[in-house]
């Protein structure tokens, strides 16, 4: 009995004793973070300005679950794999948590047999990464997904994705940005023709994928000496993945003695040169780079790839830019819908998937620098009272309002200093005050008050909705 004593005791303890003593560690799980609502109201700027532009283009909205069943994602992301975060059994359903929109965007095809579809889809994904969180990278985060899927012309729908990346970006103002563009048909093509065994081609990839990150010597000595492709077969790739332009460097790709005896190259190479060409009706070539060191380490894209990177002058004098990092990122996916069809039924897809953490960072220290106001409210009018006893006054008039759709908000004190309701509005921006006094319920008026000019007005009572409306809408 002794022993069992002890035991519940100890539990006991660990448990903590009924004092309330217990302290809890009050931090956020690594690798995701809180929003304030100064956060979250700039964070709403931009996905509305991303909603805005995905409903411009025709999109329709999908929602799938937070988690998929575990093989739904395995073998999906190449060696990205060992990131997924993966749940314990769950009543004989082996799950994962979902590691982006595509994936579930496949399987959701497959099961429901749509073959032609356009939908946008914004929600939370999951990746066991150790995060640089300053850099905008988290455990949690959210992605912002724009896919066509179906049978279509070549390159039409992956040129209105590059248009939708080329809207979303000029419209966030966030200063010089590229969209590099290459296409995964060239790239194996030129590893063929490099000499890199077949069985290497993806890893070789995922070396090439971090040219963005680390110099050239680096990634040619990643693939020599880790991943054991020949020293001369990596010079061979160095000679292309250092090159980038536009239209004239795909002709002269398209004469280049070996690639275009390359049959996947210069199938690739055709489709650069029309995606170009439709990219020039839109009028974005000036933002657009076709780059032989693209690579998008993903491995289920089958076509064209691009990403857009933010550039940053370094300083006044020199003209160089540099990138700041992937801001949006997407490509051509053939092949995905038919790894889930019973039948194999390819859906051919392609998609765009906007950095909306990384957007986020970068606004959220602007706004930090300039010190400017944001307002976390969208309240209209405060009703205010002049004199005391005037609490069911002010909740008449509250009701009036908000059931006219107007945003209003009270004090909650049966009587407030004037000055106080007014400072109230200071605070928290509110542009407008609707006083209600003895004298003004006895004309039948409400006086209206500006707060940024101290003008007042008086305004009968039932053109009070109509005032309010008029001097709070949006130009």
């Amino acid at each position: 009995i002794a022993k069992e004593v002890a035991k519940l005791l100890e539990m006991k303890a660990q448990l903590g004793g009924d004092e309330g003593k217990h302290k809890f560690v009050l931090k956020t799980p690594k690798g995701t973070r809180d929003y304030s609502p100064k956060q979250m109201a700039i964070r709403e700027r931009v996905f509305n300005a991303i909603v805005t532009c995905f409903k411009r283009h025709g999109a329709e909205v999908i929602d799938t679950p937070v988690f998929e069943l575990k093989e739904t994602l395995t073998g999906k992301y190449g060696e990205d794999s060992k990131l997924i975060y993966d749940l314990k059994d769950q009543g004989g359903e082996l799950l994962s948590l979902r590691y982006d929109l595509t994936v579930p965007f496949a399987r959701y095809l497959a099961m429901n047999k749509i073959t032609n579809i356009k939908r946008y889809h914004i929600a939370k994904v999951y990746r066991r990464d150790n995060p640089a969180m300053t850099r905008g990278r988290y455990r949690e985060f959210y992605q912002c997904d724009f896919d066509i899927a179906g049978q279509f012309d070549p390159m039409i729908p992956d040129a209105e994705c590059l248009k939708i990346v080329h809207e979303i970006l000029s419209d966030l103002q966030l200063g010089d940005f590229l969209v590099k563009v290459n296409d995964r048909r060239i790239l194996d093509g030129m590893f063929a023709v490099c000499g890199v065994p077949d069985s290497k081609f993806r890893t070789i990839c995922s070396s090439v994928d971090k040219l963005d990150k680390m110099p050239w010597e680096e990634v040619r000595s990643e693939m020599v000496g880790e991943k054991g492709l020949s020293p001369e077969a990596a010079d061979r790739i160095g000679e292309y993945v250092q090159l980038n332009g536009g239209l004239d460097l795909i002709e002269r790709l398209l004469q280049d003695p070996k690639l275009s005896q390359n049959k996947l190259a210069k199938e690739g190479l055709g489709d650069m040169k029309l995606l170009f060409e439709y990219l020039t009706l839109f009028g974005i070539t000036g933002k657009i780079s076709f780059d032989l060191s693209l690579a998008r380490g993903l491995d289920y894209y089958t076509g064209v790839i691009f990403e857009a990177v933010l550039l940053q002058q370094e300083n006044s004098h020199v003209e160089e830019s540099v990138s700041v990092g992937s801001v949006a990122g997407g490509g051509r996916y053939d092949g995905l819908v038919g790894m889930f069809d019973p039948k194999g039924r390819k859906v051919p897809c392609v998609g765009v998937s906007i950095g909306i953490e990384r957007i986020f960072s970068i606004l959220e220290q602007r706004v930090e620098a300039s010190e400017e106001k944001i307002r976390t409210t969208e309240t209209q009018v405060l009703v205010a009272s002049a004199q005391k006893k005037l609490l069911e006054e002010r909740l008449k008039l509250i009701a009036e309002l908000w059931d006219a759709g107007i945003k209003a908000e009270v004090l909650y004190k049966k009587n407030p200093k004037l000055l106080n309701q007014l400072q109230y509005c200071e605070e928290t921006g509110i542009p407008l005050v609707a006083i209600v006094g003895e004298q003004e319920l006895k004309d039948g008026v409400v006086k209206l008050r500006d707060v940024a000019t101290r003008e007042e007005v008086n305004v009968r009572r039932e053109s009070l909705v109509e005032e309010i409306r008029m001097r709070t809408s949006q130009p």
